[in-house]
């Protein structure tokens, strides 16, 4: 039988995959990459408050008693959202859809480590080696098709620095949305996994309002124009966080983001589908082997 936190994980990729999806079409549509950010929150914020609530007071639980350490992890895992979601966003206009997202995956070994340093979780050799495997996938992908030159300028390109940069932040505040949510001694999975998730969206809106305020004059005007799209990003976005703030809850953010990878596979789909791209031999034998990955944690975990 497949654990509830997998199966709570792979539809929060799909959730995540449609979100950047909507995102990259917002950018298009002359968003910058903090308002296209910001989006993501913008509807999401006053939602996950009101089901927040609606749940504390349905289910006895109440208002929860928020140690000082929950704070310190609110902040570090949002302001590290935000840092990575802009990574990503960026990342689009320099390569395919697909292969951006792929770019991020390297999140799946630093969380563990992450993990282990910050909240003393540990992984078995066999999931280790899983993830391996899933690691030599993104290095076929991250390889750009037409790319001249010697190897390593190839692979030390801009695109790739930023999707490093994405996978550390997403690494970062995986391992302190657990840590939030782990903190907070009283109530059910999903009850700690959506009070943590309310202080940190609240955060996050608060934050990039103020930057958006400071430093990109007429962003909060253009999201408020796409109110279409920017309300499609903020759905997509409260179903897949409720859904990684559970799985994070269940298990540690190493084996929650290797089995997230499958959100590669909705990419390539989506990438194919929605904006006519095509994936060369060499992506596919990486995704090949980044699904072989996932399958292999799937049993070991």
């Amino acid at each position: 039988m497949i654990a509830p936190w997998v199966l709570i994980t792979c539809l929060a990729a799909f959730a995540q995959a449609l979100r950047f999806m909507f995102q990259k079409q917002l950018t298009a549509s002359g968003l910058s990459t903090a308002g296209a950010t910001f989006a993501r929150f913008f509807f999401a914020a006053p939602f996950v408050v009101v089901i927040a609530i609606r749940y504390g007071m349905s289910s006895g639980y109440g208002l929860p008693s928020l140690p000082n350490v929950f704070w310190g992890y609110v902040v570090v895992g949002g302001m590290s959202q935000i840092l990575a979601t802009m990574c990503v966003v960026a990342l689009f206009s320099m390569r395919n859809f697909a292969a951006g997202i792929t770019f991020k995956k390297t999140e799946v070994l630093l969380s563990v480590f992450i993990g282990f340093i910050i909240l003393g979780d540990v992984i078995t050799m066999p999931a280790l080696i899983a993830m391996l495997v899933g690691l030599g996938g993104v290095l076929l992908l991250a390889d750009p098709p037409q790319a001249t030159g010697p190897w390593h300028k190839r692979i030390l390109n801009k695109a790739v620095l930023l999707g490093l940069s994405s996978g550390l932040f997403f690494g970062l505040s995986g391992v302190n949305y657990r840590g939030a949510s782990l903190s907070i001694e009283e109530g059910d999975t999903f009850y700690r996994a959506i009070v943590a998730m309310a202080f940190v969206v609240v955060f996050q809106f608060a934050t990039m309002c103020v930057w958006l305020k400071w430093r990109e004059v007429g962003q909060i005007t253009a999201v408020l124009r796409a109110w279409r799209g920017v309300s499609l990003v903020g759905l997509t976005s409260m179903i897949g966080t409720i859904c990684w703030f559970s799985a994070f809850t269940l298990q540690s953010a190493g084996y929650v983001n290797a089995v997230g990878q499958i959100e590669l596979l909705f990419s390539i789909g989506i990438g194919m589908l929605v904006f006519g791209e095509k994936i060369s031999v060499r992506e596919w034998q990486g995704l090949t082997m980044l699904t072989a990955s996932i399958v292999m944690l799937v049993l070991v975990a």
